[in-house]
């Protein structure tokens, strides 16, 4: 069983920065894309970012030019550098590992991360 370790939540004020991260499996067979969804109270989960095996990253557009998603190889680690944050980011932010290897599909999900901005 995989299981992802996320943290880097907390409660900010609009406007100052936060970093998320995600620890993963030590070694992946195959590609993966691996990433943060987000869900806030009321709404479905959505992307927030995610960044693939290769290195080429994906942003929601409410998030473009405010949030960075990176990578280490040191057990498949993900982080969100997350600037300028807007009270609308407040959400429970999952740490989320999809692998595809010959033809088969897996995915993972971490257990949330509360991601607070309130003035």
């Amino acid at each position: 069983q995989v299981r992802l370790a996320e943290s880097g939540g907390g409660t900010v004020q609009p406007g100052e920065s936060l970093t998320l991260s995600c620890a993963g499996p030590r070694r992946i067979v195959g590609s993966y894309v691996m990433g943060w969804y987000r869900q806030a109270p009321g709404q479905e989960r959505e992307l927030a970012a995610t960044i693939t095996s290769g290195g080429s990253p994906k942003y929601a557009d409410s998030v473009k030019g405010r949030f960075t998603i990176s990578k280490i190889n040191v057990n498949n680690t993900v982080f969100l550098k997350m600037d300028n944050l807007k009270v609308e980011d407040t959400a429970v932010y999952y740490c989320n590992l999809y692998i595809s290897y010959v033809g088969d599909e897996i995915e993972y999900w971490g257990q949330g991360t509360q991601v607070t901005v309130s003035s």
